[in-house]
This record gives structure tokens, C-alpha cells and sequence, in this order.
């Protein structure tokens, strides 16, 4: 890393902390739905009444429930139904990572460019690590969708700041080199102020253990993976890295020599799940 960003990731760091550096808070129907689903008696009716007062979350969720993906044989069109076709809590995270999308958006070309780059990639990993939570662990599909979706947040504030320092606009590199070295611990730091659960909070700055080691399988293993697939076929750095030296594997029971063409097999499913945020 050349000095300069060094010295930006240290300026941003120290403004984290000290509480100087603005940090993104989720959008109010976000919080109301979480708020709402945080109650172990919610029913159907009363997400279905915070998630009506958005009437494009509410077509989106709709959507949703009448996809391939839930199997739907009868169309429906009314949103208890379809909250009820999906589940509650699937329904209130899955609510919570579309009402995100709006986050990332600029005035400036090259930081509003940055921030859908981020939601595409974003979006990319939510749709894996669905896939694979269903496929190979007993892990919640849709929280392993949302932590696809959250795993990159940190890099909001980083690209909100740029905005107001020149020095980091004018170069892209030195940009890019401080998202990479910064976004993981303000990532963590922003999901737990949202009060999110500690094995979700926790992914942003654990991302780039490789050989971490855990008792069993959990959602920083299925974003590791899913990072790995999105990349596989382009010139990213990471497509150097050994995937027999990344121990998410074997906690899902996937043999990293044979990995690359066992997850290919599931490209048309993570198309589909791909599909929920577009």
C-alpha cells in the first residue's frame, strides 16, 4: 500500500472511531420491519401492515412470492398472502435487504459508479450464499441472503467520504486499495450498531480469514465461498488464491479440488436467486 493510502486508511480509521466518520443507518421501513419481526409472536398481518406503507417493497416482495423460486403454482396478489407463502422472517430479512438497495446511490459519476458496483457484487454474493446455505448446511437461507447483501457495507461511508476529499477521487487505485484494507472493520462496526446478530455483524471483518477455524459451518463460510465463485473466470486478485488452503470448504462438506465445477452446477439457481434484486 503506497503511503498516501496508508495514510487515508489510518485518517478513516480514526475518524470511525471517534465517531467523526459518518455512518450509513438503514432506511426507516427497514428498521420499522426489523422492529416489527424482532417480536417472536409477529404474524403475518402486522409485517404485511409496516411493509404496505412502501408500495415498491411492497410489488417487490409480491414479485417474489410469485417466483419460480417458492415453487408458486397459483398467483397471489395480496401481500399477507404472499408474506405468508414466504414466511415471516424470511419475508422481513429479504424485506430489509431490498429496502438497502436504495443506500447506494451518488451525486458524483465515479462514487455513484462505486456504489452500484458494490450492490451488484453484493447482490451476486446474496444470491450464492442462498443457494448454498440451502443446499449444503442447515443454515437459515434467507439470513445467509442478507449476510450476502451486508457483507460489503463498510464501503458506504469509505465512498461517502471520498466525496469530500479530492485526494481519494482523483485517484481510483489508491480508492480501491482503501476499501479493500478498510471495509471490513467499519463493515462490522456498522451491522452492530443496526443491532444485527453477532454471526452476521461479525462477516465483514472476518471475510479474509481464509483459514479461520469454527466448530461447524456458519454464514462467513458461506460468503468466503460465494466471493471465491464470483470471481472464478475474471482477472481479481483473489482468483490466485489455493482454495485447498480455505478451510469454509470442508465445513461444507466440498472438496476444493472438485468445488469449482460442483458449485457451476448450480449456476441456473443462483441466476434465479439473483433475479429477487433486479
Amino acid at each position: 500500500m503506497t503511503d498516501l493510502a496508508q495514510a487515508i486508511e489510518t485518517e478513516l480509521q480514526e475518524a470511525a472511531e471517534s465517531d467523526e466518520l459518518e455512518l450509513p443507518t438503514l432506511p426507516e421501513v427497514a428498521l420499522r420491519i426489523r422492529d416489527v419481526a424482532s417480536d417472536r409472536n409477529v404474524s403475518g398481518t402486522s409485517l404485511a401492515a409496516v411493509v404496505a406503507e412502501d408500495p415498491v417493497l411492497t410489488a417487490q416482495l409480491m414479485r417474489v412470492a410469485n417466483s419460480p423460486m417458492f415453487r408458486a403454482v397459483k398467483p397471489i396478489d395480496d401481500l399477507q398472502m404472499a408474506i405468508s407463502r414466504i414466511g415471516v422472517e424470511y419475508a422481513a430479512n429479504l424485506a430489509t435487504g431490498l429496502a438497502m438497495q436504495h443506500m447506494f446511490q451518488a451525486t458524483s459519476e465515479l462514487i455513484d459508479r462505486k456504489l452500484r458496483e458494490t450492490w451488484s457484487h453484493a447482490v451476486d454474493i446474496a444470491a450464492i450464499c442462498g443457494v448454498l446455505a440451502r443446499s449444503f448446511t442447515d443454515l437459515a437461507s434467507d439470513q445467509a441472503t442478507l449476510a450476502g447483501l451486508t457483507h460489503s457495507i463498510g464501503v458506504l461511508p469509505i465512498l461517502s467520504w471520498a466525496e469530500h476529499n479530492d485526494h481519494l477521487v482523483e485517484d481510483e487505485a489508491i480508492l480501491n486499495r482503501v476499501i479493500e484494507s478498510s471495509h471490513g472493520s467499519i463493515g462490522t462496526m456498522i451491522l452492530t450498531r443496526w443491532n444485527f446478530p453477532p454471526e452476521l455483524a461479525s462477516i465483514p471483518s472476518q471475510l479474509t480469514r481464509w483459514d479461520r477455524e469454527v466448530a461447524d459451518s456458519d454464514f462467513t463460510d458461506l460468503v468466503q465461498i460465494a466471493t471465491l465463485q464470483s470471481v472464478v473466470g475474471t482477472e481479481h486478485p483473489l482468483t490466485q488464491l489455493d482454495w485447498s488452503e480455505v478451510s469454509a470448504f470442508s465445513r461444507l462438506g466440498l472438496d476444493p479440488d472438485s468445488a469449482r465445477e460442483t458449485l457451476d452446477s448450480f449456476r441456473d439457481a443462483f441466476d434465479m436467486a439473483r433475479e429477487i434484486y433486479h
